[in-house]
């Protein structure tokens, strides 16, 4: 049953096999790419979120999430590279486990994209409301976040998503010296910070080291808690992966580019981890009772009305600069992060509307998610549907929820790509693969455990949601993919 309904990886290439892209890209330039997608709300924004679940242990939680990410990398770009169409893990998935698992992956990649999208977007929201609030100009508390958190609705989080939207509807794209020059301010950024706080780091700050231990199944706290946040912060080195089919030399040139960007990131999170930490200190909060705090509960934001504390902060970064009297610089994080964040924002956008658009095309949602605007030629309808969604998500739910949520799909889908990969090596070992897993055997199956590891340190609010969403996805796939499929009207059984 697992292999019902699978689509031919000749099948998929044909369309790709008729246009050919020039292998133009060196391993410094997927390295670069890599770090300009990864980089973003993570290291931004939830800097606090971890502090607060793991204390100074959350330096240990990015290399944890960081070792995940890089196997799950490996096994990615070898699926990215035998199959260079959209789609991502949903397609791959059509390609080796069938229709219907092809389905719930496809299904799941909505939490990693569109609510990753939201959750950039409060990330965002965060550090323009901090400059908003140091020029006494700020938006009304209750406009500044969600009812979760203890207000009414985050205006500024919803409004860029919809600004956004607009400009995917109308095929406004960016250009590369554009991206290039946002790649270069948050690079410049997170260097600026490393260079300020970590000569201020005092030992007294990492004491103690782990405060709330390893952590707990379901408890999302903790050392595997944090890691299991913070690998939100990794996300997004599949634009290496993907660009496969336009590199020079994949064999060698993809995987320094994956670990390279994933190498140097982790670099770059442990330094401003250890300047956070060692400037500032990272104790969690604890109600009266003595019982750990959520972050961004109505509980937290009462008990940091009066509180200075990191884990307080939602513009971290720039937090930590002002409490050393940097405030120049603090102001120029923030206004760094404002400016770079929206790019990300669009990215997540675009990758769920292209999903969706494959799904449609495959016949597995209706014709009208696949439908291109006349003038603008971009699919507008679903990509209306998804910003109001992404919108309201970020109006309404506070940034460490929705990066859980997010993380729940993400992790789903790299599990079936992990399972992917070692079942078209029993099953098509002769096929070709500019790029190969190397020691795959052990990659692989190292990568689901990982995965797994992760998955199930995530808080029981983001677990729930991610099986009441499968459920769901079941329904509407027992109720029209079912029957309305290509390979379903082609007469496959």
């Amino acid at each position: 049953m697992i292999f019902w309904r699978v689509k031919p990886l000749d099948q998929i290439l044909e369309n790709a096999e008729k246009k050919s892209l020039k292998r133009q890209l060196g391993a410094l330039q997927l390295t670069m790419l890599g770090i300009g997608a990864i980089i973003g709300t993570g290291i931004f924004v939830l800097t606090a979120e971890a502090a607060q679940k793991a204390g100074p242990g959350m330096m240990v939680a990015f290399v944890i999430a960081a070792v995940v990410c890089g196997l799950a990398a490996l096994a990615y770009a070898e699926l990215a590279s035998m199959v260079p169409v959209s789609g991502s893990a949903y397609t791959y998935t059509y390609a080796v486990l069938g229709e219907a698992m092809a389905w719930i992956v496809g299904w799941a990649l909505v939490l990693e994209y569109a609510v990753a999208a939201g959750a950039v977007a409060v990330g965002w929201s965060g550090y323009v409301n901090g400059l908003l609030n140091a020029a006494n100009i700020g938006l009304p508390q209750f406009l500044q976040v969600g009812p979760y958190s203890g207000g009414a609705f985050n205006l500024l989080a919803c409004l860029i998503s919809l600004v956004i939207t607009g400009l995917l509807i109308i095929g406004t794209s960016k250009s590369a010296w554009v991206n290039a020059v946002l790649v270069a301010i948050k690079i410049v950024a997170l260097t600026a910070f490393v260079i300020l706080a970590v000569p201020a780091a005092k030992s007294v700050n990492f004491e103690p080291f782990m405060p709330t231990g390893w952590g707990t199944p379901m408890g999302g706290v903790g050392v595997l808690g944090a890691a299991a946040s913070i690998f939100f912060a990794y996300v997004g080195f599949d634009a290496v992966s993907t660009a496969a089919e336009e590199t020079k030399n994949p064999n060698r040139n993809i995987p320094i580019g994956l670990i390279g960007s994933l190498a140097v990131c982790t670099v770059f999170y442990l330094l401003v981890g250890y300047g956070a930490v060692g400037a500032e200190g990272a104790q969690p909060l604890y109600d009266a009772a003595g019982k750990l705090l959520e972050p961004g509960t109505k509980e937290m934001m009462e008990a940091c009305a009066n509180s200075t504390a990191l884990v307080c902060s939602n513009e971290p970064l720039a937090h930590v600069l002002r409490s050393l009297d940097h405030n120049t610089m603090a102001y120029l994080i923030g206004m760094a992060a404002s400016l770079a964040l929206p790019s990300v924002i669009l990215m997540m956008i675009y990758g769920q509307t292209r999903i969706f658009f494959v799904m449609s095309r495959d016949g597995l949602l209706p014709e009208i998610c696949s439908r291109v605007h006349p003038t603008f030629h971009t699919p507008h309808i679903i990509t209306m549907i998804t910003g109001v969604a992404v919108s309201l998500f970020a109006a309404m739910f506070p940034v460490g929820i929705l990066a859980d949520i997010s993380n729940s799909g993400t992790l789903f889908a790299f599990i079936a790509v992990a399972f992917g990969v070692m079942i078209l090596r029993q099953t098509q070992p002769g096929r070709a693969r500019p790029f190969r897993t190397p020691l795959v055997w052990l990659v692989c199956p190292l990568a689901v455990l990982g995965c797994l590891l992760l998955f199930v340190n995530l808080s029981t609010k983001a677990l729930t949601v991610f099986a009441c969403w499968t459920v769901i996805g079941l329904f509407v796939y027992s109720m029209y993919g079912l029957r309305h499929s290509d390979l379903a009207k082609n007469g496959a059984k």
